[in-house]
């Protein structure tokens, strides 16, 4: 986290662990605002890795998941990094900032992607980066967060996934009433300030609330090499292209496309109590026995007690009725939710 930016929102009543802003002082009145009004939030608990060059565009297109060659300066895009088996390393809100490709990811595993990412460049005409220090990351939700981040940058992307830039920011619409704002950092206390006119500012917490509700799953450094993509929805999420070239692990994902193998998917669940479940935990089902019929992927804690959970899980258990229960064989029911997608 920039020390200046860490430093203002401090004096905005913060309370930040570990660079990650965890409430601004009453986390259960944040989360009751996200079920309803428009809500604020710091994305420093976030990495961004850049990548320019000559081959920039072709080195990621041959690494990611989904087709960078559909990436403009007035797009965005959800993506993914596999590893030779086809699980997920991490996955990527990405935009263009001028010439540089921007990947935005889990904190937590930043390095290690980069690592790996740096070793496949050779010979190519690419240069990487940590950029994550450069700028400041907000998101700002809820029915007035348009008008709110109009008045703010002056910039307003037309549609989901597109872009709009200035100098000093950028603007990515994740949908009609979620936006990704990327600062200058030296004019992003006059934007916090504008947009908390008409937004609450919450904590990461409470973002990720509202994003794993909207069926986002982010790896974490607990789920690295765990996943499929679809088994984590991908290929609902528009987060994997299968008409791209090769990338690692792209024959065990075509493969479990084209050949509908796919036995596990990411569900949305809530789980009752004060115990957090935690990215990693196992789930189990009465017709698995002691075997583990899914992972927990992301989890926050819900407005009304308790906490939603995306679920990876045995498919024909879910269409069984049968009981997901955490940790344990005889452990806490996690209830299923709807997503705002289609499972079909």
């Amino acid at each position: 986290m920039i020390e200046t930016w860490k430093q203002f929102l401090t004096q905005q009543g913060a309370h930040i662990e570990q660079d990650t802003v965890v409430d601004f002082g009453n986390p259960s009145a944040e989360r009751e605002t996200a079920t309803r009004g428009t809500v604020l939030a710091d994305l420093s608990q976030l990495g961004v890795l850049a990548f320019v060059g000559d081959d920039a565009a072709t080195f990621l297109q041959n690494q990611l998941t989904n087709d960078v060659r559909g990436l403009h300066p007035d797009t965005a895009q959800l993506n993914g990094f596999c590893s030779p088996k086809g699980r997920l390393l991490g996955n990527f809100l990405m935009w263009r900032d001028g010439p540089d490709f921007c990947l935005q990811l889990s904190g937590d595993i930043k390095d290690a992607v980069l690592k790996r990412l740096n070793m496949f460049i050779l010979r190519s005409k690419v240069k990487s980066r940590d950029a994550s220090d450069e700028t400041v990351r907000l998101v700002v939700a809820g029915p007035q967060a348009e008008s709110a981040v109009q008045t703010a940058t002056g910039l307003m992307p037309d549609d989901a996934m597109k872009a709009a830039h200035n100098a000093q920011a950028m603007v990515v619409r994740l949908a009609a009433d979620k936006f990704v704002l990327s600062l200058a950092p030296e004019i992003a206390p006059d934007v916090w300030n504008a947009l908390k006119a008409s937004a609450r500012p919450v904590g990461a917490p409470t973002w990720d609330w509202l994003r794993l509700n909207h069926g986002i799953p982010m790896i974490v450094a607990a789920t690295v090499d765990e996943f499929v993509p679809q088994m984590v929805n991908f290929d609902l999420i528009n987060s994997v292209s299968f008409q791209k070239g090769c990338y690692p692990g792209q024959e065990i994902v075509a493969r479990t496309h084209y050949l509908g193998k796919l036995k596990r998917r990411m569900y949305l669940t809530h789980l009752e109590g004060d115990r957090a479940p935690a990215p990693g935990d196992n789930l189990y089902t009465p017709d698995m026995g002691d075997q583990t019929s899914g992972m927990v992927v992301n989890a926050a804690p819900a407005p009304a007690g308790g906490f939603d959970v995306l679920a990876v899980a045995q498919i024909e258990s879910v269409n069984n009725g049968q009981p997901l229960h955490w940790k344990t064989a005889d452990g806490p029911v996690l209830t299923i939710k709807p997503l705002p997608y289609s499972l079909s």
